[in-house]
């Protein structure tokens, strides 16, 4: 809880008193300020320094990495919550480069975020040497796997010597902040502004179930394909040279990533035997997270995958032509699906399945929204 209620304060402004406050009004838990304070001095000693009058502002100091995957650097993006979206990234610190960019509908949930990281090891074959987050409580299962991992495959490599996990403040986690602070500026404004028309147009009612669940779907592939495009952009963008930076620089975080001898790197990556990446593709099944990680229940976005995935001129009229930013069609789309009828037979969904034969598919989303 502390810690939760730490996060709330980026700026490191309250003390103790103000983050019992903010327990016992978000909670209703009447935490002893004692108690309160002995865990901040634990997990921010820096704070209590930052909030004296007369202490200086904390020093930026370059980063030094030995090579790819030595440290992944992962943290959830909120700022585009006020759509019904939240995003999770990880990146690599020594290139750069960004290994995952995902859109879910919420980021606040450990099993969730271990199955992001688990996709990470399973897609690469092995283990960073350590994973670096902040203090948030939807990390600890990620800590908790990479320390058993390490231990169970690797266990000449002690993690009391090397912890496979670091917790950091926000502000410490350099790596994954900068990439949220250009992805603000280069993604989120543009994301706002075309979420924004559809109010502005009239199209979109916020207060309205069905316009809710079909938003959810729409906006949810809409933003994962847009955000998967600037992260292979970013990745594959030559940036200008940074003369204090001690890690590459002046190169695309691609190309130091996959020549990283050429420019001074070494794969620190822990390979896993075939054996222990079935035990990694068991672990994200035993989490159960997939349906954490979707916006509508899974027979209604395969179906509308299905729509998307037919050729332009036989798709319905909601899904023609390809969903994209770029198009002029999105909220007319919207609009075209609005009805339940109208959506259900553009789907060949009007009866059974999902629903049953006298049911509503728009009442099923809203109800695996309002759960999810």
């Amino acid at each position: 809880m502390v810690l939760d209620q730490l996060e709330m304060d980026p700026g490191r402004r309250q003390g103790p008193a103000l983050i019992k406050e903010g327990i016992r009004m978000r909670t209703g838990l009447d935490l002893t300020r004692d108690f309160v304070e002995e865990e901040m001095r634990y997990q921010d000693p820096e704070g209590f320094q930052l909030r004296d009058p007369t202490s200086k502002r904390i020093k930026r100091r370059a980063l030094v990495n030995l090579g790819i995957h030595e440290e992944w650097s992962g943290d959830g993006h909120d700022k585009l919550k006020r759509i019904g979206v939240a995003i999770y990234g990880i990146r690599d610190v020594w290139s750069g480069k960004w290994l995952g960019l995902w859109v879910i509908p919420d980021n606040r949930l450990k099993d969730a975020i271990a199955y992001l990281w688990l996709s990470l090891v399973e897609e690469y074959s092995g283990l960073p040497i350590q994973t670096t987050t902040d203090c948030g409580s939807e990390t600890t299962m990620v800590y908790g796997l990479a320390t058993a991992l390490r231990e169970a495959f690797f266990p000449d490599f002690p993690v009391n010597e090397v912890p496979t996990h670091r917790f950091l403040r926000s502000i410490h986690n350099i790596t994954i902040e900068r990439g949220w602070s250009q992805l603000k500026f280069q993604f989120d404004a543009n994301m706002d502004e075309f979420w924004d028309k559809g109010f502005t147009d009239g199209i979109y009612d916020p207060y309205d179930e069905q316009h809710i669940a079909l938003a959810r779907w729409l906006w949810s592939v809409l933003i994962q394909k847009e955000i998967t495009q600037w992260k292979n952009r970013f990745n594959a963008h030559k940036p200008r040279r940074d003369q204090q930076k001690f890690n590459p620089s002046g190169v695309a975080p691609n190309v130091v990533f996959a020549l990283y001898e050429k420019h001074g790197g070494i794969n620190c990556l822990r390979g896993l035997t075939e054996e222990a990446c079935v035990l990694i593709s068991d672990l994200k099944k035993k989490l159960g997270a997939e349906e954490l990680l979707q916006f509508v229940p899974p027979a209604f976005a395969e179906r509308c995958e299905q729509c998307q995935g037919t050729p332009p001129d036989f798709r319905p009229e909601p899904f023609r032509p390809e969903l994209s930013l770029a198009s002029s069609t999105l909220w007319k789309r919207f609009r075209a699906g609005l009805t339940l009828n109208t959506f259900v037979d553009s789907c060949g969904r009007r009866v059974g399945g999902l629903v049953g034969d006298n049911g509503r598919l728009v009442e099923d989303i809203c109800a695996y929204s309002h759960s999810a």
